[in-house]
């Protein structure tokens, strides 16, 4: 009896996208992300507003801001947001170059399979193409050396992110921050502290040789004002410590309530008149302090802040050269750290506490200021952009021409060495090229200009050797010496994005398969019987 039944593997959840169609279907959503943010790229880009299910707001044409915000479903256009954040972790910029390039790279790859070109060959010559990339990168690339150019490169970084009238400003506050932290090639860019102040201008914003937290005294009894001030960091808190397992005291006559409330204000007072005794004259607790403590202290005219946040810990022991202190009983003069000024001030409706004034610190804080949240929010990812470039220039030591001109290079050289590659794979690696020029495109479309002319011009310029020349869109829409008109990025921002862009590409012209499972099911999607046919 042979009975044509069907054999089920998978449950009716999941949804199967095969071959052709699977690669079509993440293409396409790898272009309508790229497509997104492709408006946003340079100077004169647009900015996106974003609204979340709750109402909250953002206004910003930074890439990874727009893509971790936006609810993404579709698994490839996920893909493409971790590029995204790969490239803001490893060099703080060019979230958006990677983007419109891994988007463009997957379109052209699209014109090739339809020409019946086989996807590994695409990715071999992709391989082919970024690798080449890579080296006419180190070729190009120029050494940095000056300050000049570092300032120009957080210039650079800042165009487009509603910072262009204070970005002059701006980069003066980066460079010293930068300068303050270094040691060498060695900066950690977790000891810059960005702190948000909201009334006054753009302007009005500075740089604090210290750190600025956002607390208060701990009582108001405490001088507001700390000159020379000895400065004690403690992770012990002031208070007493509750018990931890579950514990009964049982109090029979009210002397013994007394006896028990006085020796629990002697521990207090024993441990305030260490610290005291130790003749600091400011205090910053990671836990709390107790009221009977902080009376103590403001006895004393020391001033004290309670649960300050860990990371704010390290920054002001970075800052002021101190210690964090985890026994009372061992507290060093030689622990303490120092600083010039420790003050309290009320400022936009909020209280900060400034210590300011530190000798040789490896710890600073920028504070920015903006007339609204929504401006300091996009001022603040202006200036980590600035920072990220700058600390990506210094530890490469070498910058490339900006404003298209390094994707117009590579890919005019791209196209000479794909007529040295036999087979299928140079149509791939010219592919690569075309893909590179969308960047200087992007630019000069989102700043008004023809795309096409400015293309052709750019390509004109380049095959006469002016290997700088690109777009200066801030300046007055004219194609001139990037390096001259100070438009420079540093070398390993640019690596970062062709490599994370290639990357993503070719892992996704790889698949030809995609199973979706969408919650809970019990039925089965049928597959063909192998038996079917046989007795």
């Amino acid at each position: 009896m042979n009975e044509k039944q069907p054999v089920y593997i998978l449950p009716e959840n999941v949804s199967r996208t095969l071959g052709r169609d699977a690669q079509r279907n993440n293409i396409l959503a790898a272009k309508v992300v790229a497509d997104i943010v492709k408006t946003t790229l340079g100077p004169k880009g647009m900015d996106k507003m974003l609204v979340d299910s709750t109402g909250n707001i953002i206004v910003t044409n930074d890439g990874v801001t727009i893509l971790e915000e936006m609810e993404i479903e579709h698994p490839a256009a996920k893909m493409m947001v971790e590029v995204a954040k790969t490239q803001e972790s490893e060099v703080g910029d060019g979230t958006t170059t990677a983007a419109v390039l891994g988007g463009k790279l997957l379109e052209n790859a699209e014109k090739l399979l339809d020409r019946k070109i086989h996807p590994t060959i695409i990715v071999k010559g992709y391989k082919m193409a970024e690798e080449k990339a890579l080296e006419i990168l180190n070729e190009v690339a120029i050494l940095l050396d000056n300050k000049k150019i570092l300032k120009q490169i957080a210039m650079t970084a800042m165009t487009g992110k509603g910072a262009e009238e204070h970005r002059d400003k701006l980069s003066d506050l980066i460079i010293g921050a930068v300068d303050a932290i270094a040691t060498g090639k060695e900066i950690n860019i977790d000891a810059i502290k960005i702190q948000k102040i909201k009334g006054d201008g753009i302007k009005e914003s500075e740089l604090i040789q210290g750190i600025v937290i956002d607390k208060e005294r701990a009582n108001n009894a405490m001088p507001s004002l700390v000159k020379e001030a000895k400065i004690l960091l403690t992770d012990v808190a002031l208070e007493i410590r509750n018990p931890e397992t579950e514990a009964k005291i049982s109090v029979s006559t009210p002397e013994q309530l007394e006896s028990f409330i006085l020796s629990e204000e002697k521990y207090l007072k024993d441990m305030t008149d260490r610290i005291i005794a130790s003749g600091a004259n400011v205090v910053f607790c990671q836990k709390g302090i107790d009221d009977v403590a902080q009376y103590y202290l403001a006895k004393a005219g020391i001033f004290a802040v309670r649960r300050v946040p860990r990371s704010d810990m390290e920054k002001i022991a970075s800052a002021t050269s101190g210690k964090i202190i985890s026994n009372l009983r061992e507290i060093s003069i030689e622990d303490f750290g120092y600083a010039e000024v420790v003050e309290e001030v009320k400022k936009g409706g909020e209280t900060l506490t400034y210590i300011k004034g530190c000798k040789n610190p490896k710890a600073v804080s920028i504070i920015i200021r903006g007339g609204t949240s929504h401006v300091l929010d996009e001022i603040e990812r202006a200036i980590k952009d600035g920072l990220g470039d700058v600390v990506s220039a210094i530890n490469s030591g070498k910058v490339v021409p900006g404003g298209g001109a390094i994707e117009i290079e590579i890919a005019k050289r791209l196209r000479a060495y794909a007529k040295t590659v036999g087979g299928r794979e140079q149509l791939a690696i010219e592919e690569f090229a075309n893909s590179l020029e969308s960047i200087p495109e992007a630019l000069a479309e989102n700043a008004g200009l023809d795309p096409i002319d400015s293309l052709a011009e750019l390509r004109k310029r380049h095959e006469a050797g002016k290997i700088n020349e690109g777009l200066n869109l801030y300046g007055g829409n004219a194609i001139e010496d990037s390096f001259a008109a100070g438009i420079i990025e540093p070398l390993k921002v640019k690596k970062q994005a062709i490599s994370s862009a290639s990357e993503f590409a070719t892992m996704i012209l790889r698949i030809d398969d995609v199973l979706v499972s969408r919650g809970a099911g019990k039925s089965r999607m049928p597959m063909p019987n192998p038996y079917e046919g046989m007795d």
